[in-house]
């Protein structure tokens, strides 16, 4: 398998998840690229779009991914396997906001979600890498199954 990670961020640590992610998935006998400056020009529906997106100001998306997602929005994803991992911090009302938004286009566009988003609270997670690590260490099996059952 094959995973396009587009990382959303402003003041990093979504890029340093991604970085963490991208190790994991590698160590796990797949491959993986990063998009720093995500663009719809990046989509290969071919491969896994994991998302991996920090929420800014009031719940909104880091503008290094805002153009991609507004291209979402507008994009046939019924082929699209995604994943989606979002920072947030749950002292606001907006926690994970921008994860949510992505998650909202793509399942407005068809995409199918591979599990369920992983929202990461830097409150309580303050090394959001090791938990986003965790958490796809634990979800590999499955995604070799719905993958493998999802292209017969």
């Amino acid at each position: 398998m094959h995973f396009d990670i587009m990382v959303g961020s402003v003041l990093g640590a979504a890029e340093y998840v991604a970085e963490a992610l991208q190790a994991s998935i590698e160590e796990a006998g797949h491959t993986a690229t990063c998009f720093f400056e995500p663009s719809i020009d990046d989509l290969n529906t071919d491969n896994i779009l994991f998302i991996c997106t920090s929420t800014h100001g009031a719940g909104d998306l880091p503008e290094n991914i805002e153009k991609f997602a507004a291209a979402l929005k507008t994009s046939d994803l019924s082929r699209v396997k995604s994943l989606i991992v979002g920072l947030g911090d749950s002292s606001y009302d907006t926690y994970c906001g921008a994860a949510m938004t992505m998650e909202e286009i793509l399942t407005q566009q068809q995409a199918t979600l591979l599990a369920p988003a992983l929202h990461i609270d830097v409150l309580h997670h303050p090394i959001p890498e090791d938990t986003a690590v965790e958490w796809f260490t634990e979800l590999v099996p499955s995604l070799s199954d719905n993958t493998d059952s999802a292209n017969p």
